[in-house]
C-alpha cells in the first residue's frame, strides 16, 4: 500500500515561559480538584468522627489556598506573556475574530470531535500552534478560571486576614449566599475535569494521527510541520510587516499655503 509522505521541518513553536505556564496549570489545577473534594465533603463529617489533636485538615485547606494563588500568579504572568511571546503565544490566537479562525473552528469541529472525513484536507487547516478551537476553548477556560478565583476568595473573605479576599466580598452577595457561590465553585470544578479528559484526548488524537510531536511539544517546544505550511506563515508574516511598514511610512500630503 503507497503512503503518502511530506516533508516537515522542525519549528520552535512553545516557548519556556509557554511550557512552564502549562505545567504549573497541570500540576496546580490537580492538587486544586483533589484538596477541593476533600474541603467540600471533609472526611471527618463523612465519618462521624470528631477531629481532635489533628490539624490536617487545616493543612488540606492551606495547600488549597497557597497552590490558588500560584495559579492566579501563572495566569497573571501568561496574560503578559500574550503581549510579550511570540506569534503562537499571542492573545490574537486566542480569539477568532477572522473568517479563516471561524472556518477552522468549523474544520476542528468535523474531524477532530465528529470524526468526519477531512475531504478536503488544505494547508491553512494545519495549525502550526493552536487551532482555533483550541485556542478560543483556553480563552473561554480562562473566563471561567477567573470566575472560580472569584468565588473561591468571596467564599473565604470573612475568615481571611488579608486584602485579596476581601475585595471579593460582594461576589457571595451578588448569588444570593454562600451557598450558591459554593456551588458555582463547585460546578466549575467538574467542568474543569471535563475539560482536561477533552484536552488530553484531543492532544493523544492529533499526535496519533498527525505523528507531529504534539504531546512531547510541551516538553522540548519543538513541533514538526509540513514544510509547505512554514513557507506559507512564513510569507503571512513577511507579508503583514511589509504592509505595517507601508502604512507606517504613509503620511499624510501637506496642504499648501493659500496665496493672499
Amino acid at each position: 500500500m503507497a503512503v503518502t509522505t511530506f516533508n516537515f521541518k522542525r519549528i520552535y513553536v512553545w516557548e519556556l515561559p509557554v511550557r512552564l505556564f502549562h505545567w504549573v496549570t497541570a500540576f496546580s489545577t490537580t492538587i486544586l480538584v483533589i484538596t477541593g473534594f476533600i474541603i467540600a465533603n471533609p472526611p471527618a463529617i463523612s465519618a462521624n468522627v470528631e477531629a481532635t489533636n489533628s490539624f490536617w485538615f487545616g493543612y488540606v485547606r492551606a495547600i488549597h489556598f497557597i497552590t490558588a494563588y500560584i495559579l492566579i500568579a501563572n495566569l497573571i504572568f501568561r496574560i503578559y506573556w500574550a503581549f510579550a511571546g511570540n506569534q503562537f503565544a499571542n492573545w490574537r490566537n486566542f480569539i477568532p475574530y477572522t473568517k479563516k479562525g471561524i472556518y477552522n473552528i468549523i474544520h476542528v469541529l468535523k474531524v477532530d470531535i465528529f470524526l468526519m472525513e477531512d475531504k478536503e484536507h488544505k494547508l491553512h487547516n494545519i495549525s502550526i500552534g493552536h487551532n482555533y478551537l483550541a485556542a478560543f476553548s483556553y480563552f473561554i477556560m480562562t473566563l471561567f478560571f477567573i470566575l472560580q478565583v472569584m468565588t473561591g476568595l468571596s467564599l473565604i473573605a470573612d475568615t481571611s486576614s488579608w486584602w485579596l479576599p476581601d475585595m471579593f466580598k460582594w461576589v457571595s452577595t451578588m448569588f444570593g449566599g454562600d451557598i450558591t457561590t459554593r456551588y458555582i465553585h463547585h460546578i466549575l470544578t467538574w467542568i474543569f475535569m471535563a475539560f482536561v479528559v477533552i484536552h488530553v484526548y484531543l492532544v493523544l488524537f492529533h499526535d496519533y494521527v498527525e505523528a507531529r510531536g504534539e504531546a512531547s511539544a510541551m516538553i522540548s517546544g519543538f513541533k514538526f510541520i509540513r514544510a509547505e505550511r512554514v513557507k506559507e506563515t512564513e510569507e503571512e508574516i513577511i507579508d503583514k510587516a511589509k504592509q505595517q511598514m507601508w502604512e507606517g511610512n504613509k503620511k499624510p500630503a501637506k496642504k499648501k499655503p493659500k496665496k493672499k
